[in-house]
């Protein structure tokens, strides 16, 4: 039987992904900053293990508890919205601690044991926001492309080892806490400067003016395709309106 550990259960796309692997039959290790075994099943196949991705020593210790696993989920992510000019530059370094560098330690941490094994996948979730030309998101898709140039040359040295490494590209949802979170709960007029308010409201529209968005299934689905497929395809979108954008570039 095998097993997974995801990052960032805690809700969302993280935490239907963690459920789609366990009723797939796998052992699931379900981490967070903030352990919530009660909402979620009762199993021996289904852990909850603390973890926050930015600390060294936690992430140590989450895969001293896990043990052995066949494959990484990189999916725990701080979320970010605004004009740049904006944006204090503590929360853009926020935010690539967790986006970026969150995500290479994880995938240092287990590199051992994969290329020891002979096998193993990374599957690294960013975002549709890599795949077109959107404003609002700078330090956001700045953090999420890090990732996937990361993971393009990072395929290229583990496939000798027979260890994968995949990107999955979620689109917008509409069920996630992502806006409330992308601004501290605060509204995004509060956070825009006065000369951007006009430029923002219009951006804001027309980024919900689609009728097409992406759930939570379609993500824990293609993460789990990203995990199986062995074609040496390396990027995986995640919804219809990541599918959409992916077509038109």
């Amino acid at each position: 039987m095998k097993t997974v550990l995801i990052t960032g259960t805690s809700s969302g796309y993280g935490r239907e992904t963690a459920l789609h692997f366990h009723s797939q039959g796998w052992n699931v290790i379900a981490t967070m900053r903030t352990p919530r075994p009660g909402d979620f099943p009762e199993s021996d196949r289904f852990r909850v293990v603390a973890l926050d991705v930015t600390e060294p020593e936690s992430i140590a210790a989450a895969f001293e508890t896990a043990g052995p696993i066949d494959a990484l989920v990189n999916n725990a992510g701080i979320p970010s919205m605004g004009v740049f000019e904006g944006t204090p530059m503590a929360r853009v370094r926020e935010v690539f601690e967790t986006n970026t560098f969150g995500v290479m330690a994880m995938t240092q941490a287990v590199l051992p044991q994969f290329r020891e094994r002979g096998s193993g996948v990374v599957v690294n979730v960013t975002s549709s926001v890599v795949l077109g030309h959107m404003p609002l998101t700078a330090v956001y898709k700045a953090s999420k492309m890090a990732i996937e140039g990361f993971t393009s040359s990072l395929a290229l040295e583990l496939a000798p080892f027979g260890v994968r490494a995949k990107t999955v590209q979620p689109g917008a949802c509409l069920t996630t806490n992502f806006a409330a979170r992308a601004t501290n709960g605060a509204s995004l007029e509060e956070l825009v400067p006065a000369p951007y308010a006009e430029f923002t409201k219009k951006a804001m529209g027309s980024a919900m003016s689609g009728d097409v968005f992406t759930k939570e299934s379609d993500v824990a689905e293609t993460v789990w395709r990203a995990v199986y497929d062995t074609t040496g395809r390396l990027r995986f979108p995640a919804g219809p309106d990541a599918v959409a954008l992916d077509q038109a570039k």
